[in-house]
């Protein structure tokens, strides 16, 4: 166990947490997170980092080494949630209806912690370490506008990183490589009929009937036209109709997203879809308009760099520190697309602590990280970005 990493980022604690507590207390939604940006920049420019502006809020700041070598990228999300918290800390969030309940204000500090310790040590960098802190993770994307921009290039990067805070673990990471997260196709549907007065549903088309017979037919996707060993997840989250209980409205509208892991279940599924849909609504006597996109693409861990996490991870953490993960999250994290330009590594970090309370999961509104497990996360980079410098 290396003890040095650990030992200098428990010598910036009241760092992190004046700069954890401050984000926390200040989160921004996605595409808004301005005053967020202004943090990250005064820091590292207090830290002698270059830094610049990029995808309009979020920063792009590289370390050169003395030495020449490969260059590292070390990321962190920046968003907030629309979420009222509901936590008793005292540094509660102060903008009502928005909360940071899925870590993005603990990454953005973890990564600014590694940069504090890797800039003084500089000197004896093999490389260039790049800090990617990335907006709009929740929303629309912000890796695949960062990428756009050339936050990849100039030096090119050969390896990106990346750490998410998890409530079920404690002390530990864990990680898998190969596929870890899921591609994503949100859709739309709006069906269309003929309305009419309720006690004569004979003389329209419900299109509430017919929605909900859709709702039901999609999941024989997954039950009925995908392999039992296949991933896949149909869910649906919205569904809007009518305004009076008397009376069958016009038109329906359905919202929801499609998970899978392989491409070419991918694409059968996509068709699936529009098969059932098209079908459903056609048996109901009404019309539908599909409005189906291509989200989030799924995360692949590279083989080695998988590696080099868990070696960092046993070297700062402990030999026990490491839980290999077994199968995929159905999850989406736009880190994959980093990852499609350079080999990568995604994996979880774990901030809970039972006795304090630190155990609700992301999303909730009573989300919380353990301030103190931000540490571990701040040496891990450190270790890591070291680690594969010098490899």
């Amino acid at each position: 166990m290396n003890g040095k990493a650990l030992k200098e980022a428990n010598d910036i604690k009241n760092y992190l947490n004046e700069i954890f507590f401050k984000i926390h207390k200040n989160p921004e939604l996605s595409t808004q997170e301005y005053k967020t940006q202004a943090l990250i920049l005064e820091e590292l420019q207090k830290m002698g980092i270059e830094a610049k502006k990029i995808a309009d809020t979020g920063v792009l700041g590289i370390i050169h080494g003395k030495n020449p070598g490969k260059t590292v990228a070390l990321r962190a999300d920046m968003d907030a949630l629309p979420i009222e918290e509901e936590t008793d800390l005292l540094y509660k969030s102060k903008n009502k209806g928005v909360m940071h309940a899925c870590g993005h204000d603990a990454h953005t500090t973890i990564l600014l912690g590694a940069a504090k310790i890797l800039s003084s040590r500089k000197d004896s960098l093999n490389g260039s370490v790049k800090l990617f802190f990335q907006p709009a993770e929740e929303t629309i994307g912000g890796a695949l506008r960062m990428i756009e921009e050339g936050c990849m290039e100039n030096p090119n990067v050969d390896a990106v990183f990346f750490g998410h805070v998890s409530l079920s673990l404690k002390g530990t990471i864990a990680v898998k490589s190969g596929p870890t997260s899921a591609d994503s196709n949100p859709f739309t549907l709006k069906f269309k009929g003929k309305g009419t007065h309720g006690c004569a549903p004979h003389n329209g088309s419900d299109v509430i009937v017919a929605a909900c017979q859709t709702v039901i037919a999609l999941q024989t996707i997954c039950s009925r036209r995908t392999a039992p060993t296949d991933s896949i997840v149909v869910s649906i989250g919205k569904f809007n109709a009518g305004t009076i209980s008397n009376v069958l409205p016009e038109t329906a509208e359905i919202s929801g997203i499609m998970r899978t892991l392989n491409p070419t279940t991918r694409a059968r599924a996509k068709e699936d879809l529009k098969q059932i849909v098209l079908g459903t609504a056609s048996a109901m006597g009404v019309d539908v308009e599909i409005d189906m996109k291509d989200g989030y693409s799924s995360t692949h861990n590279d083989v080695e760099m998988t590696d080099v996490v868990i070696n960092s991870a046993k070297k700062v953490l402990g030999e026990n520190s490491v839980k290999i993960l077994e199968s995929a999250s159905m999850g989406l994290e736009d880190v994959g697309y980093f990852f499609k330009k350079s080999r990568g590594c995604y994996y979880n970090l774990g901030v809970a602590n039972e006795e304090k309370g630190y155990t609700y999961p992301t999303h909730s509104p009573k989300f919380a990280v353990d301030p103190d497990a931000i540490v571990n996360g701040v040496a891990l980079y450190v270790q890591i970005a070291e680690d594969f410098l010098n490899s």
